[in-house]
């Protein structure tokens, strides 16, 4: 993968406010409230984990499910896999 394209993406996700993760969640169905929200854009912003690398991603998902519950989890991670796969960028990832 481009190293561009990756320094794109993980700007996008360092710069994700909770009102855009809402938006989000509506848009695609995972409803999450504000305060989760919240600490998911925290949380993001100050880990140092990958989620071009699976292992890293895993933890990721791991923490959202604490956040959240197991079942968003789930869904965030299934939506995850059809988007990269819709864009075609299956080999970004690890």
């Amino acid at each position: 993968m481009s190293g561009m394209m990756k320094k794109m993406a993980l700007k996008k996700l360092k710069t994700l406010k909770p009102d855009e993760l809402i938006q989000y969640s509506k848009e695609y169905n995972i409803p999450i409230s504000g305060q989760q929200a919240n600490d998911i854009v925290s949380y993001i912003k100050k880990t140092k984990l990958d989620p071009f690398k699976e292992a890293d991603r895993m933890k990721m998902f791991k923490k959202l499910a604490q956040i959240t519950d197991l079942p968003t989890a789930q869904k965030g991670q299934k939506l995850f896999v059809k988007m990269i796969k819709e864009y075609g960028v299956e080999s970004w990832f690890e």
